[in-house]
């Protein structure tokens, strides 16, 4: 579509890297504003956004290089090319996800409690950063002849160009548009805290993993024959979420 936004001079800003950046500021506003709703520090929240932005960076991006070493170590200097797409969300939220909690130990801040107010942050930046995904032509899907397939002809495309593809970008924009909705209504009337988190999880690990049947880009090496990467995670986790729901609603119960 268009990859570069706007370019003056030598000096070209991508439009990847774009929205990343209008996602994670949208995700840490909306997360200094709920800490504040709830009575938390935000000035804690905004040091939490800022050391899971540095992990989740380098956790997608080393992700996606172990996926392809080959490339990489033929020219090393890729590694630091992140404008040209190759960041794992799944790379990116483990590495976020124990930085995280790392964090919340060492400043006694409740895990969980916390935990739900990230959720949502998280599926309204990941919904921005899919935007980018689009621009730039990266995450594309297999050849489609549906009424809404899109044909990518730029020339800096990092899709193939001149076929009609599904818009993979957009249908997970859209989930995670969806996710997002749903949570942030939702958490107004949770009933305990871990229950936003483990639902983003459950929710989001369902609609990737149905999103991969479309993914026409390099998925790695298949497990089982014909599940990718990152089919087998979101199902370990919407599977662990929905264990971890049960184990908290029992015990809430039980209180």
């Amino acid at each position: 579509m268009f990859p570069v936004l706007l370019k003056i001079g030598p000096i070209s800003i991508f439009t990847y890297g774009f929205f990343i950046a209008v996602g994670f500021l949208a995700g840490i506003f909306l997360a200094t504003k709920e800490a504040k709703r709830l009575g938390e520090d935000h000035e804690k929240i905004m040091d939490l956004c800022f050391y899971v932005l540095i992990a989740a960076i380098l956790g997608s991006r080393l992700f996606y290089v172990a996926t392809s070493p080959g490339m990489f170590l033929r020219d090393p200097v890729e590694i630091l090319k992140i404008w040209n797409g190759g960041l794992v969300f799944y790379g990116g939220s483990i590495a976020a996800l124990v930085t995280g909690v790392i964090f919340l130990k060492i400043k006694n801040i409740p895990v969980w409690k916390t935990a739900d107010i990230m959720a949502p942050s998280i599926a309204l930046a990941h919904f921005f950063g899919r935007i980018g995904c689009f621009f730039a032509g990266c995450c594309y899907g297999k050849y489609c002849d549906l009424p809404w397939a899109v044909t990518f002809n730029h020339s800096d495309s990092l899709a193939p160009t001149g076929i009609p593809l599904h818009p993979t970008q957009l249908y997970e924009a859209l989930g995670n548009l969806g996710i997002f909705l749903f949570l942030f209504f939702f958490s107004k009337r949770k009933k305990y805290d871990g229950q936003i988190f483990w639902m983003y999880v459950l929710l989001y690990g369902i609609t990737r993993s149905v999103i991969e049947t479309f993914r026409g880009d390099f998925r790695g090496d298949y497990i089982f024959g014909n599940l990718s990467v990152s089919q087998v995670i979101g199902g370990v986790m919407a599977v662990i979420s929905v264990v971890m729901l049960l184990i908290q609603s029992r015990r809430v119960k039980s209180k």
